[in-house]
């Protein structure tokens, strides 16, 4: 730390320990929420209260200082004067804006009306070595608001309400499905074989037991096997681990829910997916039900759009049969999309990634995909080379991937092994047979719901970037900068033994 501000900070932290006041006390009286006294103020003017937060910047006229104190309810005015702090104003300079206080006073108004608190006594509760990044002309740099997010939160409100709303989000997904008699349920992050989705995983290794670990890219095969078991409804909101790109939509760690219930289908899941929606406008949008996102207004009110994918497919790609290998070359060189080395059925899905998704306004329901696509999915009855699949979009964004589930082991063991025949050289993996084999055992028929909880708070919130919803996004580390040690002590005087 060797800027002016952080040097004259320092100094003023010794000055406080010199004085024998500690500037990082281990209590300090609490304060109630500034949004309580706010909302029935004219009630309590004239009433002493205790508020804590922290101090904006100190505006001083001599014999009288202001600034704003704010804690994470609201923010409130906090007037300073001599002939009130005899015993504070002649040190009333080394607490200043950022600094972290508890402040006594008489809750009142200015000449102009503002509701202030006249401050009686003050107490620091932590001193701030580095100043606040000014309002305008501070932390402005977007990824450096991602890599120093304990700022990012304080110095913008907006930011705190974002990810208020975050946690009323996922309270309420919890308490939707809780109150359809799920159970909510732990299975492992660490899987010795991943499976449940086509992504590339994190690898580690166990020491004692000398194993390979995958950090897993689903829960999707452990919570089926709950469904073998005898838990007929059951439900997981927790991380999962990707080990590809980055972008607006996408971070390594995400957080995701899965659902799964048995004597259901796909069309029972639809069901409980606009039921979810519906819960969350209410509970969490006020009974609102449009939302604003990428510039564009949705309405999320139930029922949602349905259609087919393939028939999305042929109305984007006329001419090309999804299920002909040589027409979806042409059409894929025709997109300049990457050809040497796709297997079949991923070419199919990219052409329909690159001509269909960025049509799908929605909220739609796109359904019935291709079991080469599908390999967990139920096959459809009529056509046994479609399942009962669908996904929901939003705006050109996936939100969420759903289907009735495949609980026949042989089948199940069959499409395994082809997928296996497919894969890359660079994504391990092996067959899950103790999946296989708890299906042999007899998993009732079943509907499963996965919904990227971090992509349905970007829609709910109209945030443009995941990165907006996600505390800690994952960022290229910086390269480290030499500091230079302290040159004013700082390390507190002996103490007694």
């Amino acid at each position: 730390m060797t800027d002016g501000i952080a040097k004259d900070r320092l100094e003023k932290l010794q000055a406080l320990r010199s004085a024998g006041q500690d500037p990082f006390p281990p209590r300090v009286p609490r304060g109630q929420p500034i949004a309580s006294v706010l909302s029935d103020f004219a009630q309590r003017t004239g009433q002493t209260v205790t508020l804590a937060g922290r101090l904006g910047v100190i505006r001083d006229f001599g014999k009288l200082r202001f600034a704003h104190l704010e804690d994470r309810s609201g923010s409130i005015q906090v007037g300073f004067q001599r002939d009130k702090l005899a015993a504070f104003w002649p040190d009333r300079k080394r607490i200043e804006g950022n600094d972290l206080v508890s402040i006594t006073g008489e809750l009142g108004t200015t000449q102009k009306g503002e509701p202030t608190l006249w401050a009686t006594e003050v107490t620091l509760a932590s001193k701030a070595l580095r100043a606040a990044p000014e309002k305008w002309h501070g932390l402005t740099d977007t990824e450096q608001r991602y890599r120093m997010r304990y700022v990012d939160l304080f110095a913008n409100a907006e930011v705190r309400q974002s990810f208020a709303m975050r946690s009323r989000i996922v309270r309420e997904v919890r308490a939707y499905f809780d109150s359809l008699d799920y159970l909510e349920v732990e299975t492992p992050i660490l899987q010795p074989i991943f499976g449940g989705a086509s992504a590339r995983p994190f690898i580690t290794h166990h020491n004692t037991l000398d194993m390979q670990l995958y950090l897993r890219i689903a829960p999707e095969l452990y919570l089926k096997r709950l469904l073998v078991g005898g838990m007929e409804r059951v439900y997981e909101i927790g991380r999962v681990f990707r080990n590809e790109g980055i972008s607006t939509r996408h971070n390594p760690e995400v957080t995701m829910l899965e659902s799964y219930e048995a004597w259901a289908d796909y069309r029972d899941i639809m069901a409980r997916v606009e039921g979810l929606f519906a819960h969350l406008c209410q509970r969490v949008l006020d009974g609102k039900t449009k939302v604003t996102f990428r510039e564009k207004e949705f309405d999320l009110q139930p029922p949602f759009q349905k259609e087919k994918y393939l028939d999305l497919f042929a109305q984007q790609n006329p001419g090309t049969d999804w299920f002909d290998h040589q027409s979806v070359l042409r059409r894929a060189k025709e997109l300049h999309l990457k050809t040497d080395g796709i297997e079949p059925a991923k070419l199919a899905n990219d052409v329909f990634e690159a001509t269909v998704e960025d049509t799908l306004q929605g909220p739609i329901f796109v359904y019935d995909y291709p079991v080469a696509i599908s390999p967990l999915a139920k096959r459809v009855p009529e056509d046994p080379r479609i399942t009962e699949r669908f996904e929901l979009f939003v705006c050109g964004m996936e939100l969420g991937n759903a289907f009735s589930e495949l609980n026949d082991p042989i089948d199940q063991e069959q499409r395994f092994l082809e997928q296996m025949q497919h894969k890359d050289d660079e994504t391990p993996g092996e067959v899950d047979f103790d999946y296989v084999t708890a299906l042999e055992y007899g998993m009732p028929p079943a509907g499963g719901l996965g919904i990227g909880i971090d992509r349905l708070c970007m829609l709910l919130s109209g945030s443009t970037s995941i990165r907006d919803v996600v505390l800690f996004p994952l960022l290229r580390r910086e390269v480290a900068v030499p500091v230079e040690p302290h040159d004013v002590p700082v390390a507190p005087p002996d103490a007694p033994k």
